[in-house]
């Protein structure tokens, strides 16, 4: 994985749409991006324990 937003995008949306219940468009997946970067500090999310990624991901549900 390369560190830049594309390929951190890339892997928001592959880990949202891995299970086929959600889309993309579910999610604010910029927000998410956004957030996990500033947690992660880093563009490389694979570091980022899957359930805080996910409690992330939760916070941008779209309703």
């Amino acid at each position: 994985m390369s560190d830049t937003w594309e390929s951190a995008t890339a892997y928001v949306i592959n880990a949202l749409e891995a299970k086929g219940t959600a889309t993309r468009d579910d999610f604010d997946v910029a927000a998410i991006v956004a957030a996990t970067r500033g947690l992660a500090e880093s563009w490389d999310f694979r570091a980022i324990e899957n359930a805080t990624f996910w409690r992330i991901a939760a916070c941008f549900l779209r309703v």
